[in-house]
């Protein structure tokens, strides 16, 4: 009886790790495709806007910038060779929606908003790519 209990213990343990490696998975988006992994600088609009850098490499971290790499499920609103938009949940770290705009494959426009530790957030920020990570 013990047995049969940890037997199905561990089928469900399975189960539970299969969904979550696939809830993280994002096919890629066409407005994805030209752009290249390295370093981007990020420059944020509006008074006070910082500029800081990031070493990309995985485009699907210009989707969720204020969650860097938690993972996170996410759902394509729409994906065209030069717009895409993406909702995506983190569970207990927020939430997003981010609008990207790919200008050049060396620059891209990114508007997104959401939850993240429990505040709000919104951001439209200009971001090129600068060269390879360092």
């Amino acid at each position: 009886m013990a047995r049969n209990g940890l037997r199905t213990l561990a089928v469900a343990a399975a189960m539970v790790m299969a969904s979550w490696a696939g809830a993280a998975h994002v096919p890629t988006l066409a407005a994805l495709r030209p752009l290249q992994t390295g370093q981007w600088e990020l420059h944020e609009r509006g008074e006070g806007g910082e500029i800081r850098k990031l070493c990309v490499t995985d485009l699907r971290q210009l989707l969720q910038i204020r969650h860097g790499r938690t993972l996170c499920r996410s759902f394509v609103v729409s994906d065209a060779a030069s717009m895409a938009t993406v909702t995506y949940d983190c569970a207990a770290a927020g939430n997003g929606r981010t609008d990207l705009r790919v200008e050049t494959p060396r620059l891209v426009q990114i508007n997104s908003q959401g939850i993240a530790d429990g505040a709000p957030f919104a951001f439209a920020m200009e971001a090129r790519r600068i060269g390879a990570c360092q």
